[in-house]
């Protein structure tokens, strides 16, 4: 007679344990700073608008022509890091946004400007992919949800830098000192890359494959795009991440400041709130999806549903400015919109095996930064065709919410009739053991 091991460690399952997390931890280091790079802006951009001349508008496409940049690298960079491997990818991606990053110190124009921050944003892109597939080459399954919040954590830590540290030094000591110091950050962890950080651990090589051109990268596509967990993981990040994306990396602070009367000090002490609650909530979020597999989208629409409510009763408070104590709980909600946007490669990543994870995530990681990009562009554009006025401006997240909403309550039981089959054919195939 046989029993079923529960628990077990499948074979080919990484170890995890100190070696996985020292080599995890040099990956999360170029995530970390890519993420201070990237929301660089979000403290500098009525600086940037001076600096540059630039109206609303075109202060928006600094961050927008970002993001496409990296929104349009996600599938290209997933198969990259499926094909070359994790190591090379960061490395690329660290040099590219350090001389984004010092390019963008320098920038005597509004063009060469935008140019480092397209460059910043193709090397940013590299980065968080990269990181996922550290993890699933690193870390048991079973680890996998509490491991990608732990990124996308260290991540936010980045985001909070920039809100404390950077935008002090701009402040302090100009905007080339400033910039160009914080690109020796992205030198630092180029050469922890090339020296410690490792693929896989020993014994655990994936099996080669002989690289089969264009047919390979339209397969490795088509496959995972034909998983409905992956276009369900894509709409969940659509739908979470960009409120609070769109916040931080560049019109937090001038809402705060030019629609509620804020000092910039009182700003950026809300945008540091947004910061930390992303940081504790993450932690709570990914040790709850971790143990209970099935709050995932309860979690995600509980986020869109209560970032919705909050950003509502901000926009349409009657008084000519929202009160701080509204204020406060709108920031600490959207918090919540991180930890929530990475539920979204917990469907992806079960609903594809490990040779597809890289194109997997990167599709899913496409799906926040384009609504990013797209509500970016159409806050701008508003803020313009109506001379300032918020309240419409902001109305756009609405919008991109609802739809999102609409596609993930279409794919949701697809996706969960797919992966109750998937766990019945693992089942069968249960390692046994004499009882």
């Amino acid at each position: 007679m046989s029993a079923p091991v529960r628990n077990a460690t499948l074979p080919g399952d990484p170890p995890g344990g100190r070696p996985a997390v020292a080599v995890w931890s040099v990956g999360v280091a170029v995530y970390f700073v890519a993420v201070i790079f990237r929301t660089s802006l979000g403290v500098a951009g009525l600086d940037a608008a001076d600096r540059f001349h630039v109206n609303a508008s075109a202060l928006s496409t600094f961050s927008i022509l970002q993001l496409l940049v990296y929104a349009g690298m996600q599938i290209p960079v997933g198969l990259l890091v499926d094909r070359l491997g994790t190591k090379k990818v960061l490395s690329i991606g660290a040099v590219l946004f350090t001389v984004g990053q010092l390019g963008f110190a320098f920038s005597p124009s509004y063009g060469t400007a935008l140019a480092s921050r397209a460059l910043l944003g193709c090397g940013d892109a590299m980065t968080f992919i990269s990181v996922l597939r550290l993890g699933t080459r690193w870390f048991p399954a079973r680890r996998g949800p509490l491991v990608a919040q732990l990124a996308g954590l260290v991540g936010m830590a980045g985001n909070l830098v920039s809100t404390l540290v950077l935008a002090r030094l701009l402040h302090g000591i100009g905007w080339t000192p400033a910039f160009a110091g914080s690109a020796l950050a992205g030198a630092v962890v180029l050469v922890l890359t090339l020296l410690f950080l490792k693929d896989h651990p020993e014994g655990q090589e994936p099996e080669p494959s002989p690289h089969q051109g264009a047919a390979y990268v339209r397969r490795q596509i088509a496959a995972a795009w034909r998983e409905p967990g992956t276009r369900l993981g894509l709409w969940v990040h659509f739908t979470t991440q960009f409120p609070a994306m769109v916040f931080l990396l560049l019109w937090g602070l001038p809402f705060l400041v030019e629609a509620q009367g804020l000092s910039r000090a009182t700003a950026g002490e809300l945008l540091t709130l947004v910061v930390l609650s992303n940081m504790v909530i993450g932690l709570v979020y990914g040790q709850i999806v971790a143990r209970h597999h099935a709050a995932r989208l309860p979690l995600a629409l509980g986020t869109v549903g209560a970032t919705t409510l909050l950003w509502a009763v901000t926009l349409a408070y009657p008084g000519e400015h929202a009160p701080m104590w509204l204020l406060v709980v709108l920031c600490a909600v959207l918090g919540a919109c991180g930890p929530a946007s990475m539920i979204g490669f917990d469907f992806a990543r079960p609903a594809n095996p490990p040779e597809r994870q890289g194109t997997a995530s990167g599709i899913t990681n496409m799906g926040g930064f384009v609504a990013s990009m797209t509500t970016l562009l159409a806050i701008g554009v508003l803020l313009d065709a109506t001379g300032d006025d918020y309240t419409v401006a902001f109305s756009a997240v609405f919008v991109l919410q609802a739809l999102g909403i609409s596609q993930i309550l279409r794919l949701r039981g697809r996706a969960a009739r797919r992966e109750r089959e998937r766990l019945v054919a693992s089942r069968v195939e249960t390692v046994h053991v004499p009882a």
